[in-house]
């Protein structure tokens, strides 16, 4: 990321790409609503600073439960005591949204079947690969066929 694209004076200070926060500002206003760019930097650093302080009080959260990872309920904790009740359904709600989608995208994704494998379908799926593999690159068609399980890498 080029430097002129975050908003932050040093490396230890925390910032947003300012390329998506400013198409967030953009997305959240009328069509017709402009923002100027000093207001757009005003947000962001806004925006930086909410996250620090919502961070700060779930990590206080965390080391009064006596925990080392900080966990959603933490963070839904840290809104209520900052002041933040109010945001807590919808943000809880963001969060239940965000993990049907991450399940939804795990389990469709070209890996999905890999953890339901025993080790020898695994095994055999490997062996089937690199036969394709050889096979394409010794100019001929994908087989199908399952090879032998003995069968030399080397060949």
């Amino acid at each position: 990321m080029e430097p002129m694209d975050i908003i932050g004076k040093s490396k230890e200070d925390a910032s947003l790409p300012k390329a998506t926060m400013t198409k967030i500002i953009k997305e959240m206003l009328p069509p017709d609503v402009r923002v100027a760019r000093d207001a757009q930097d005003l947000l962001i650093e806004c925006c930086v600073e909410f996250i620090n302080l919502i961070s700060s009080e779930s990590n206080e959260v965390c080391n009064r439960e006596e925990k080392r990872t900080i966990a959603p309920e933490h963070v839904l904790k840290a809104l209520q005591v900052l002041g933040f009740g109010e945001y807590i359904e919808e943000v809880y709600a963001a969060y239940e949204q965000h993990k049907m989608e991450t399940m939804d995208s795990l389990k469709g994704g070209k890996w999905s079947n890999v953890a339901e494998m025993t080790e020898e379908e695994a095994l055999a799926e490997q062996q089937r690969m690199f036969a394709e593999a050889r096979a394409r690159m010794n100019g001929g068609g994908i087989t199908s066929k399952q090879p032998d399980t003995d069968q030399s890498l080397d060949s």
